[in-house]
């Protein structure tokens, strides 16, 4: 079974879509604020507002939306072993668990708004731009979590090309929305600045629900009937959504303080903060497709108890996540500039920019190692030491760095020579765990 679901074309009709998949919620965020970034009053703070905004929602997201790599991996594990009947009543239970926590979390944060942001060190025009912001994007978070659990569903199923085609949909519909709403159309439309970027990212967000709802009813079997007992894997689901949730805290503690000290640099610190932080991430979801292409399939052989296909599964996924990596980092050094001019004009917040944008370059083979094998434990089950070594990452390595370096005056590099240290010790800690659990059970495969 394994030669056939180890091709480079099952691999790339696999990644590919997930690739595009990916990057679908980062080019939300950083349309919002490429458009926001090049209106003609308070770009700076309008552009550093969105930045804040942005990294707290993908803070929610990620922490919330762990329940769709769970769930995708539980369905692909029960695929492999040919079991796919007997979780046919967990889809419905997960998504209805999704949609209350979402309701749970939307509630208890709009009446804290200015509070949470004050946080982030922002006040004054930034802290209005970023209550404002917030105030109308939130509302969108349902959607988002509604749709990350059906494109777990969809994973899971080996099927990575309808969350593609929603997604892009979703993505080009949020440009042209940016592009109407925060210039304004004369005689039509006024121009809403901030207010029209989070609108265009809300009716993004609620479009996308909705084709993945219709899809999942035209091109699945799952039903969204929700039907009692609660199934016994649910419970698997929610301890291993459980162990993501805390490693998602942990996560977004770095992506926090990174913030937190880039604003209490200035205002142009934020805002250059703001660009390289959506650059990275946008590389990083380019790499994050073949992460889950192999998220998918381990999950599939693990089930098979396809321990050599497992082994090759992690040499070829990482092989072409350096080659990735590699075109990234070509990207960076031809382009290095340009995509900062994307977000911004302002030449002080374009030279602080420069000044950094070469160590985002030089981290992609370590985010290609690091997420290749976060997919791949993820697939086979492990977010227990997914988990640890998060939280390792998190506490031994960015914050003593940040720190130390920050104390030295070394205001955004210590930023990002935190975010170095951070993704080497999750990296190496992955690779090493992976080789001293299967290396040994090569060759003990039943298929």
């Amino acid at each position: 079974m394994s030669q056939s679901l180890l091709s480079f074309k099952n691999i790339n009709r696999l990644a590919v879509p997930a690739l595009l998949t990916g990057i679908a919620e980062p080019i939300l965020s950083a349309t919002d604020a490429a458009v926001v970034g090049n209106i003609d009053v308070n770009a700076t703070e309008a552009l550093a507002a969105v930045g804040i905004v942005g990294s707290f929602l993908s803070a929610l997201i990620w922490v919330l939306g762990q329940t769709r790599s769970a769930l995708q991996a539980i369905i692909a594990q029960y695929l492999g072993a040919g079991k796919l009947d007997e979780i046919k009543n967990l889809p419905a239970q997960a998504i209805y668990l999704n949609i209350v926590l979402s309701l749970l979390i939307l509630g208890s944060t709009l009446f804290f708004i200015e509070s949470i942001f004050s946080l982030y060190n922002a006040d004054g025009l930034i802290l209005k731009y970023c209550v404002e912001y917030y105030g109308i994007r939130v509302w969108g978070f349902p959607f988002t979590l509604f749709t990350f659990a059906v494109f777990g569903i969809f994973r899971g199923l080996q099927n990575t090309f309808w969350p593609m085609v929603v997604a892009i949909l979703g993505a080009v519909l949020n440009i042209g929305l940016d592009m109407v709403l925060v210039y304004g159309v004369e005689g039509f439309i006024p121009e809403m600045g901030i207010r029209g970027a989070a609108y265009a990212s809300l009716c993004a967000q609620g479009f996308m629900a909705v084709a993945a709802f219709i899809l999942l009813l035209r091109k699945t079997h799952v039903s969204l009937k929700l039907v009692l007992p609660v199934h016994p894997e649910l419970y698997r689901l929610i301890g291993m959504a459980a162990n993501l949730f805390i490693r998602t805290l942990a996560l977004n503690l770095a992506l926090f303080l990174a913030n937190s000290y880039a604003t209490d640099y200035g205002k142009t610190y934020i805002a250059a903060q703001t660009i390289l932080v959506n650059i990275w991430l946008f590389s990083a979801f380019f790499i994050d497709g073949y992460a889950a292409a192999g998220n998918i399939l381990a999950g599939r052989l693990l089930g098979a108890r396809d321990y050599d296909g497992l082994w090759h599964l992690a040499k070829k996924v990482s092989l072409y996540g350096f080659a990735v990596a590699g075109i990234l980092m070509l990207v960076g050094v031809v382009l290095y500039e340009p995509l900062g001019l994307i977000f911004s004009k302002e030449s002080l917040v374009i030279d602080r920019y420069k000044e950094l944008f070469f160590i985002v370059i030089l981290l992609q083979p370590l985010n290609a190692l690091a997420f290749i094998f976060d997919g791949i434990f993820k697939g086979i089950g492990e977010m227990k030491y997914l988990r640890n070594v998060l939280m390792m990452a998190t506490f031994l390595g960015f914050v003593p760095v940040l720190l130390i370096f920050d104390r030295l005056g070394f205001k955004l590099y210590a930023v990002w020579l935190a975010f170095t240290a951070w993704m080497l010790v999750r990296s190496l800690a992955l690779v090493f765990k992976f080789r001293a659990r299967f290396k040994p059970q090569v060759g003990a495969s039943v298929s």
